[in-house]
């Protein structure tokens, strides 16, 4: 089969290869490749797919992937890339009357403006006769050389060429911008990651999403503009109402999606209203379950059972039911982050029609996170697990596919065991406690940071700590455009 070249964007490693799998399924495309020859520190990936018109349709909606081309070559050196080029003179006869550019792309290196004619001279052997058109040409031939991500190499060690096929959809990124949206609160969800969550869940025309933590509605605007129907529901209406004249609403309207976000209900998960629909509801749920970090994790009910009403309340001075009361408030409890995800995996369970995915965040605590962690279910394939790491903390974004009927009597797996709230989550978990072992880093930090500052001290005196002050700057730096890339 013909061999593609795809040049990924050179962040979120982790979410490439996966969002490229989901790119593949959504549009029926029967991809190959090596993983041995993919590596998180390359952007590059060879790939095998039977046609041009296929590779391009893998760019209509990607977001990590940066250009496709139809590779012609690949070497060690120009000489060598030249070499093999010549191997397969079939690729240029149609090409020989059309309007063309070439360029010279480097990967971790630079090539001057002066060297790059040479080069692309030293290719006059494809004997295009068309018309050079650097601005609107019918067919742009990239050379590429790749220098890796080592700073200290100079020298390339790889060559491509090839036909550019296309480009991916990263405008879409700057169009959903936070920054940009008229609503957003403290938990948004960022665009480039609130697209690529979009994409794993296979989202499209004709499909029903659900997010059952939906906050500010990040994802119904992301999974809407891929065409799917989206609604979500929260325990805590205010985000959904929203602040004055700005609400989710006003985020519709702003991406002109009003006919695809359906609607936004308030309700806790799990006490959730829906049917028992035979086959499912879900085409997708796709959230980001509260940590109870910037947002408490909150589920209906008390934290002292005894005090819990088994009937409803009467209120006496008003003669009916409390719970009618035009300014109740229920009663709510802290939901721990081992039970928000075992309650939102039998949810997806119920819910998803066979074949649906569920994409969700789960946090864990870098040192006690094992695979072992994920909960599991007999219905419910895993299909990616990636990681963005934060240090001392990390969240995954988790995609499973519901591949079977649910039987209404098989629970969840490993590491959770049965659905017994007391067994089902042991503390060794990586999400166990979540919030107070995030909270926990920073007294770790402050000690650790008088402690480093006292041995500068002791080791170089005013210098010392002066220098030190100096790195921790530079730190600082570093993670703030770390966060301002991700941002």
């Amino acid at each position: 089969m013909p061999r593609f070249l795809i040049q990924f964007a050179q962040q979120h490693e982790e979410f490439r290869l996966p969002e490229l799998e989901a790119l593949a399924t959504i549009e029926n495309v029967q991809m190959t490749y090596n993983p041995d020859e993919y590596s998180l520190a390359s952007p590059f990936l060879v790939v095998e797919v039977d046609s041009a018109e296929n590779a391009a349709s893998l760019l209509k909606r990607a977001i990590l992937v940066k250009t496709i081309i139809e590779l012609w070559g690949i070497g060690s050196s120009w000489d060598e890339l030249i070499e093999n080029v010549k191997k397969h003179p079939e690729n240029w006869p149609q090409y020989l009357d059309t309007t063309f550019k070439f360029s010279v792309v480097t990967f971790g290196g630079t090539i001057e403006m002066k060297d790059k004619p040479e080069i692309i001279n030293r290719f006059a052997f494809t004997g295009f006769m068309g018309k050079i058109d650097l601005k609107n040409p019918e067919e742009e031939f990239l050379l590429i050389a790749d220098y890796g991500i080592d700073p200290n190499v100079t020298v390339a060690h790889t060559f491509y060429m090839g036909r550019l096929i296309g480009q991916g959809k990263r405008d879409l990124i700057d169009k959903f911008n936070v920054k940009k949206r008229q609503y957003i609160g403290n938990t948004t969800m960022d665009a480039e990651l609130s697209l690529i969550m979009a994409n794993q869940a296979l989202c499209g025309p004709g499909k029903l999403v659900y997010d059952p933590f939906v906050g500010t509605g990040s994802f119904l605007v992301t999974c809407a503009h891929f065409g799917a129907m989206t609604m979500g529901s929260d325990i805590d209406g205010r985000q959904i109402r929203g602040k004055g004249k700005t609400s989710i609403r006003s985020n519709c309207e702003q991406y002109d999606l009003k006919g695809r976000v359906l609607d936004t209900l308030v309700f806790d998960v799990c006490h959730a209203p829906w049917r028992k629909i035979n086959g499912g509801i879900f085409d997708a749920i796709v959230t980001d379950p509260p940590y109870g970090v910037r947002a408490g994790a909150k589920t209906l009910g008390r934290k002292d059972p005894s005090k819990q009403a088994s009937e409803p309340r009467i209120a006496v001075e008003h003669g009916v039911f409390s719970h009618l009361l035009p300014d109740y408030i229920p009663p709510t409890k802290p939901y721990e982050m081992t039970e928000v995800v075992a309650d939102l995996l039998m949810f997806a369970v119920k819910t998803l029609v066979r074949g649906g995915r569920l994409v969700y965040w789960l946090p864990t605590v870098t040192e006690d996170y094992t695979i072992d962690d994920l909960p599991s279910h007999p219905c419910m394939e895993l299909i990616s697990n990636c990681e963005q790491a934060f240090g001392q903390w990390s969240r995954r974004l988790i995609t499973m596919e519901k591949v079977k009927e649910w039987d209404g009597e098989a629970t969840l797996g490993p590491p959770t065991g049965d659905m017994n709230k007391s067994t089902m989550a042991p503390k060794q978990q990586g999400h166990f406690g979540f919030r107070d072992r995030y909270f926990s880093f920073g007294v770790v930090d402050n000690a650790k940071r008088k402690k480093e500052l006292k041995d500068a001290f002791q080791k170089g005196g005013v210098e010392g700590v002066a220098a030190y002050m100096k790195q921790r700057e530079e730190e600082k730096k570093q993670q703030q455009q770390q966060q301002d890339q991700q941002e």
